[in-house]
């Protein structure tokens, strides 16, 4: 079995989030051959080298888990694309570009965090191709820590006050974004998170001149009292919402 999460935004003034997910860590986790994290894991990451000691506690959560023998990977979102590797070599976890494919049984799965498919939200994509430029990156991580705080609050203010005046359709996926993802990894399942709207869709794609159906699974975002996981077996992909 396999488990994919997403959205879990954690922070260290929602302890009872850290709670509930460290619950999750322990009894559910080790269950599994491989635990993906698809993105805005943490709720900010302004750097490796910025690493609190409740950062360094879910790492070594992270690392615990590892070593009982389930694999973890880890894909960035909007919120932790500056997450890197001293950090995963602390979790034990690997790093996953967005897109990503992966054929865990045989059957290809495409995994995305989901920002790249709201392609109508036109000022975000340009922020994101903005703070994703290597460098601005470079600049970034070669400044204080402070100054880095301050942008990342900045920013986050003035994406919340963005993200409330637009209307609904131009923060979710696009339609034709999600078809030609899929068409260009050439893979009937998709599974993302970011929009926050847990659902599974079915979609309509052409393969060799052939009209066929793919299906997409959209993952929810965590609060202080619920989860949401996808489980994928050879049989079956289920999306489940759990109590924490």
């Amino acid at each position: 079995m396999l488990l994919f999460i997403s959205d879990l935004h954690l922070q260290e003034d929602r302890p009872q989030l850290t709670q509930g997910f460290l619950r999750f860590l322990e009894q559910q986790a080790p269950k599994a051959e491989a635990l993906y994290i698809l993105g805005d894991f943490f709720d900010v990451w302004i750097g490796d080298d910025a690493m609190t000691p409740f950062h360094h506690s879910i790492a070594s959560a992270l690392h615990q888990c590892a070593e009982q023998g389930t694999k973890i990977h880890l894909m960035h979102g909007n919120r932790d694309f500056a997450l890197g590797e001293d950090f995963c070599k602390l979790a034990g976890c690997t790093l996953l570009p967005d897109p990503c494919v992966i054929a865990p049984f045989g059957e290809p799965l495409l995994l995305m965090h989901g920002d790249l498919l709201c392609t109508d939200d036109i000022a975000y994509q340009r922020m994101r191709k903005v703070f994703r430029n290597p460098l601005v990156n470079f600049i970034l991580r070669n400044t204080p820590v402070s100054f880095r705080r301050k942008i990342a609050s900045k920013t986050r203010q003035t994406s919340q006050k963005q993200t409330r005046m637009k209307a609904d359709k131009i923060i979710d996926a696009n339609p034709q974004a999600i078809i030609d993802y899929m068409q260009e990894h050439q893979v009937e399942t998709l599974i993302h998170g970011h929009t926050h709207r847990p659902a599974r869709h079915h979609h309509s794609l052409k393969r060799e001149g052939q009209i066929i159906e793919g299906q997409r699974y959209v993952l929810g975002d965590w609060s202080d009292q619920e989860g949401w996981k996808i489980q994928v077996t050879p049989e079956d992909i289920e999306l489940l919402a759990f109590t924490l």
